[in-house]
């Protein structure tokens, strides 16, 4: 009786330490560390490694309103590895984040950004996403970089033509490794005359439309020659550009795939709404053609969708 005592003691030993072990497994499976703006980096210079960076569009915006500073903050708490925010100039010359020219939209206010100083933009207030009035503020671009800076990667839209006085605002924050900007239609002899030395300085992503800029690929075989970006941005409302079947060459070449799952224009029809109850045939396919760096309007998705598959964080 006493060695069948023992037995089931041992037994219950055993069925204890496997129940500990799965719930283990099931944690360490769950739970996501966030990693640092410095693997982050890393992760951005590395084209040919298995993590897809994930690219916020226009912060955390279903959430929070967009391009507010709670839209950025819910992105670094996500472990988003980019916020993409918009920039736009005030009256007396001021960088604020706001997508559109006017203020209608996504604010209590009404008429062109352009028309307002910053101090009368402060009397407003941001709209959340159903258009009611929130209790945010319109950022300016430096309490933007401010929230921003040491947790994430900041990609600043509508930025280009403002670039002399956005680039005052990164270096008195000093984000400068963490901004990334971007070209649309640019050659490479445009940018260098445009953003000279700067260019060393800062992370700079030219933007390639595969059915509007006359060979593509020529473009971005150019651009890997001579500037050696670590992203380039690809536009498609169709699939079935050569380009598309290239992506693995682009990566060897030292370049991350930057690709839009955000509306049908700009991915053929790979969007994040579909995804929604499609995530495989969606986010998937992304995977598949090798695309490594996603911006999306539903970062929670696609980070649980990556993360259940290994390729992220």
């Amino acid at each position: 009786m006493k060695k069948y005592f023992q037995l089931f003691i041992l037994v219950l030993l055993m069925f204890s330490c496997k129940k500990k072990e799965s719930i283990v497994n099931i944690e360490a499976k769950t739970n996501f560390k966030t990693t640092s703006v410095e693997e982050k980096i890393m992760n951005l210079k590395d084209s040919n490694n298995s993590h897809v960076m994930v690219v916020s569009h226009r912060g955390d915006w279903r959430n929070a309103p967009e391009n507010s500073i709670e839209a950025i903050q819910n992105c670094i708490k996500m472990g988003v590895d980019v916020v993409e925010i918009d920039v736009r100039k005030t009256k007396d010359k001021k960088l604020v984040i706001i997508h559109d020219a006017r203020l209608d939209r996504t604010t209590t206010g009404k008429g062109l950004v352009s028309d307002w100083t910053l101090d009368s933009l402060q009397t407003i207030y941001l709209k959340n996403g159903v258009g009611h009035k929130s209790k945010h503020k319109i950022p300016t671009l430096k309490e933007a970089l401010l929230t921003a800076k040491g947790h994430i990667l900041i990609n600043l839209d509508k930025c280009y033509d403002y670039f002399d006085e956005a680039y005052k605002v990164i270096k008195e924050t000093g984000t400068e490794k963490q901004v990334i900007i971007k070209g649309f239609n640019k050659t490479v002899e445009d940018v260098k005359e445009e953003l000279g030395a700067r260019l060393d300085s800062i992370i700079f992503m030219p933007v390639v439309h595969l059915e509007k800029q006359n060979n593509p690929l020529s473009i971005i075989e150019d651009y890997q020659k001579k500037i050696k970006p670590v992203a380039i941005e690809i536009v498609f409302s169709k699939d079935t550009s050569i380009v598309l079947n290239r992506f693995s060459k682009i990566k060897e070449n030292g370049s991350r795939v930057w690709v839009n799952s955000l509306w049908e224009s700009l991915n053929a029809g790979y969007e994040d709404d579909v995804a929604v109850k499609h995530t495989d045939s969606i986010y998937g396919w992304y995977v598949k053609k090798g695309i490594n760096m996603i911006q999306t309007d539903r970062p929670e998705l696609l980070l649980k969708y990556l993360r259940s598959h290994g390729l992220h964080d």
